[in-house]
């Protein structure tokens, strides 16, 4: 099985943590980098090869992770000259990768089964796989509905309800066929070409353990809760 992570943003969201190390490889705890729990989740998920898309500050992740074999995995890597978008740099690698394949963010803390986000996405033969979360929001004000200037609706401190994206994906190599290599193309767009076509993508849905580690909030929080979660993020650690 095949994993490409992308690991070429900037972090912008995370400074100033981000300002001299690239955000996939901020410590977690006090032993881990982000990136080095992902790899070890992978390597014991049965993944064997993993692709890292890199760009800004991408000699320290390469000099990090070197050539995957600390993890019993072959590492290789994609540099970005420019950014992308989150699906732009598969387009490069297109030929380098297998019909299905996995595809994930580098800063995700998860006990998501990358293995069977991947077996799930070949079984249901959709051109793409989401895993998806379920989120709730509070709306701290009373929201009314109104028509013609007149309110015929009232709910007071409402929550919604909504799934949304792990940042993990099955991809199918022939999904990216007719996009062009060197484009940007993010995963807004092809989501929504995806669903103009009538090609709708496949939902995992998780209710397990997941960060997205995009703010300083998620980073302390992150760092608060892993000696609880060591051992459910990494099983036999």
């Amino acid at each position: 099985m095949h994993a490409v992570i992308l690991a070429g943003g900037k972090g912008v969201r995370l400074r100033p943590y981000t300002t001299a190390l690239p955000k996939p490889l901020v410590p977690i705890g006090d032993e881990h980098a982000i990136l080095e729990i992902v790899l070890r989740q992978l390597a014991m998920a049965g993944f064997t090869h993993c692709t890292l898309a890199i760009g800004h500050l991408g000699e320290i992740i390469r000099a990090y992770v070197g050539d995957g074999s600390q993890w019993g995995m072959t590492v290789d890597y994609a540099t970005e000259e420019s950014p992308l978008g989150t699906m732009g740099p598969l387009l490069n690698l297109r030929d380098r990768l297998p019909e299905t394949f996995l595809v994930m963010n580098g800063d995700v803390l998860t006990d998501l089964d990358y293995a069977d986000v991947l077996r799930t996405h070949r079984d249901s033969g959709a051109p793409l796989t989401i895993a998806t979360y379920a989120r709730k929001v509070h709306i701290d004000f009373g929201v009314l509905t109104t028509e013609s200037s007149k309110v015929v609706a009232f709910t007071e401190k409402p929550s919604m309800d909504y799934r949304v994206s792990m940042g993990v994906y099955g991809v199918s190599r022939q999904t990216l066929d007719s996009y062009t290599p060197g484009l940007p193309l993010g995963f807004d767009e092809l989501v929504l070409d995806l669903l103009t076509a009538q090609r709708p993508p496949h939902a995992y849905e998780f209710d397990g353990y997941w960060l997205d580690i995009g703010r300083p909030d998620d980073y302390d929080r992150a760092n608060a809760e892993f000696t609880t979660r060591k051992s459910l993020l990494l099983k036999g650690a």
